[in-house]
């Protein structure tokens, strides 16, 4: 009787053993180790993937999601006065860019809002882009957020003024390292028009 229950068990966990264990297929699954091009893994999915982080349920080999490695978000707002204690953030750094830090000064340094008799107080407009390794940008920033109510004669001054202090900033002189970094990697601008213009003083009479 003692022989027959030990021959059950061993043959019960002998199946469990076998039905964990990852199929060949499940082994040999294709792992996507390039960072930033990954393919995230969903309930929805029927490819590889690349999972966010590694977990013991895993079948097979695990390549954590990589976050970036310089632990900010490439987005920046962008002031047209800036604070007197902001002031060093809007300074073009004096050597080839190497971080985060000197990236987005030498982006604010080349904000060149419109003039005031064509501005409007308080406008907002957000732009979307990426660099090559080079410093240069890859085709046009596009617009994602514009202030609601402005006129389009207003969003075409200022998105001329985006696009134009863009272009005569680049190509930017970025480190091979930063350069590698950001390639091709979305980065979100605001610009916000927060100069107090002054009120259209109509001309005397005759």
């Amino acid at each position: 009787m003692l022989r027959r229950v030990s021959f059950f068990i061993l043959l019960a966990l002998a199946a469990v053993i076998a039905a964990a264990a990852p199929s060949p297929a499940q082994s040999l699954r294709e792992i996507n180790p390039t960072p930033f091009s990954h393919s995230p893994c969903s309930v929805l999915g029927e490819g590889p993937c690349t999972p966010y982080f590694c977990s013991t349920f895993n079948n097979g080999p695990c390549i954590p999601e990589i976050d970036y490695p310089y632990g900010e978000n490439l987005q920046v707002t962008v002031l047209s006065k800036p604070d007197d204690k902001d002031a060093p953030k809007y300074v073009k750094p004096d050597h080839d860019l190497d971080t985060i830090g000197d990236l987005f000064a030498a982006i604010r340094s080349c904000w060149m809002p419109p003039p005031e008799n064509e501005a409007q107080a308080g406008m907002q407009m957000s732009v979307k882009f990426s660099f090559k390794r080079d410093g240069g940008l890859i085709g046009q920033p596009r617009l994602t957020y514009v202030t609601p109510g402005s006129s389009e004669q207003t969003r075409k001054v200022y998105l001329g003024a985006i696009n134009t202090s863009l272009e005569n900033c680049a190509p930017l002189s970025l480190t091979k390292g930063l350069g590698g970094a950001i390639a091709g990697r979305p980065i979100m601008i605001r610009f916000v028009d927060n100069r107090t213009l002054k009120p259209d003083i109509p001309p005397p009479q005759p």
